[in-house]
């Protein structure tokens, strides 16, 4: 599915279509889209967070691209000079090991992704139902089992009554740029 998007955007760079979850494990992503910032040596330099490229759902999150494009212009420019590249202790306090329940939640996900490929969707749910009570603040997870499901049927809900359920709170943790400096 993405594939074809992607081909119709002519895209200029390498994209990763993640169809096994692999990346979204690794580095604890629990929404789209995220970014995670890694230098040529392959150290991260700025955790996983929210990286809208423009501001056309900024209605629906409240969060402005600007501030997250312009940093990475900074970054860009100035490598391991640039204010919002992250040193390794303070990279340490931002990542949050993974807990015993997201580890419970992503083996109950790659349960579910397999029984759908099987052919077997119906039993898949009980799984995804699960991924999802382990680790409700992950929107993967919920997106993947709707999108592979009628999700009012299966789970009673959608994307818009979940984000309504909400009332207001962010679904994304917010970003924690320091200020741009002059």
């Amino acid at each position: 599915m993405a594939g074809e998007w992607i081909a119709k955007a002519k895209a200029e760079y390498t994209v990763l279509i993640d169809d096994k979850h692999l990346v979204t494990q690794l580095y604890n992503l629990v929404n789209v889209p995220m970014g995670v910032w890694i230098n040529e040596q392959g150290r991260i330099v700025r955790p996983p967070e929210v990286a809208y490229v423009d501001n056309r759902y900024k209605s629906l999150h409240g969060i402005d691209a600007a501030p997250y494009l312009d940093a990475i212009r900074d970054w860009v420019e100035k490598g391991e000079r640039s204010q919002y590249a992250v040193g390794e202790e303070e990279l340490k306090k931002m990542l949050a090991p993974q807990s015993e329940d997201r580890a419970k939640a992503d083996a109950e996900f790659a349960l579910a992704e397999y029984l759908y490929n099987l052919g077997q969707g119906a039993d898949a749910i009980a799984h995804f139902k699960e991924a999802q009570r382990l680790d409700p603040d992950n929107w993967n997870y919920k997106r993947q089992a709707w999108q592979l499901s009628d999700a009012e049927r299966d789970y009673g809900t959608s994307f818009g009554k979940e984000v309504q359920k909400l009332g207001g709170k962010p679904y994304y943790k917010p970003r924690r740029l320091p200020q741009k400096q002059e």
